[in-house]
């Protein structure tokens, strides 16, 4: 029989305390969407008196002429499209830095990992201004695009550091097999990048699923808005709020990333360790 030692007992017992501080919001607002409207601040118990779940049927159909899950496809599409944009690009713009050698490659090194220390805001003004000469306001493109041009310089740093971590054996011989750059990119290397391309995906997708305040500002019809907007019009300071209807609609849209973190979790985690990000 397995006798534990008291250190590891205590140990584990401080582990599930914090498990559970972690996870006690998302519990909270589990149990929430399930109460009534006026139970929900006013009752200090977890657990519904009466479970409602006519609030999933009413948050799915509270904004007139259109039901959440148009606002979940429409959140789906940006988000899958960023996260091909941003593989693909950061990709290619990290496969030069890692591999080859051309002018001035320290210097533009430099200046990407310059990018990295600049505020958002200070890009902010110059970006919308940018798009509005473009006329992109109210289309996705200034949510998608910017991932197609590897302009996250965090991605590419990250697909930097794998990359520098493959043997250089399989430049070599893919070169006296006759391959140039982009097959020996293409056939060789990539196919041995799954963890960090994995990693690259999680994040993107992460990041433009959550991402309200870009959305809020480029788009602004409500046919076009996200999911972050959606749930945004539930908080109406003319109106009472139905507080279960909108915690109902946020299970809902925690579901996508939640399913596709643990999908993924061993490859996420295999390249972040493996990337130099620690």
């Amino acid at each position: 029989m397995i006798q534990l030692k008291p250190a590891v007992i205590g140990k584990n017992l401080l582990l599930v305390l914090m498990s559970f501080t972690m996870v006690y919001p998302i519990i909270w607002l589990l149990l929430g969407s399930f109460k009534a409207n006026d139970e929900i601040f006013t009752v200090t118990s977890l657990w519904p008196s009466q479970f409602q779940f006519s609030n999933y049927a009413n948050g799915w159909n509270a904004v007139p002429g259109f039901t959440f899950g148009e606002f979940i496809m429409n959140s789906l599409t940006i988000s899958l499209l960023s996260v091909v944009g941003c593989v693909l690009s950061s990709s290619l713009v990290a496969f030069p830095f890692a591999r080859m050698n051309f002018p001035l490659k320290g210097l533009w090194f430099s200046i990407l990992l310059g990018t990295l220390m600049l505020p958002t805001q200070v890009l902010l003004i110059p970006r919308y201004v940018m798009f509005a000469k473009l006329g992109w306001i109210n289309t996705v493109l200034p949510l998608i695009l910017p991932y197609f041009l590897a302009s996250n310089a965090f991605f590419v740093y990250l697909m930097i550091q794998f990359l520098r971590g493959l043997p250089r054996d399989l430049d070599e011989a893919a070169l006296m097999d006759g391959c140039g750059p982009f097959r020996t990119f293409f056939n060789i290397l990539l196919p041995n990048c799954k963890p960090v391309l994995y990693t690259m995906g999680i994040f993107s997708f992460l990041w433009s699923w959550d991402d309200y305040f870009d959305q809020l500002l480029y788009l602004n019809e409500v046919r076009k808005y996200t999911v972050p907007l959606a749930l945004q019009m539930f908080v109406d300071n003319a109106a009472q709020i139905n507080w279960g209807s909108l915690f109902a609609m946020s299970i809902v849209a925690i579901i996508p990333p939640v399913v596709i973190f643990f999908l993924a979790q061993k490859h996420f985690v295999e390249g972040v360790a493996t990337s130099g990000i620690k």
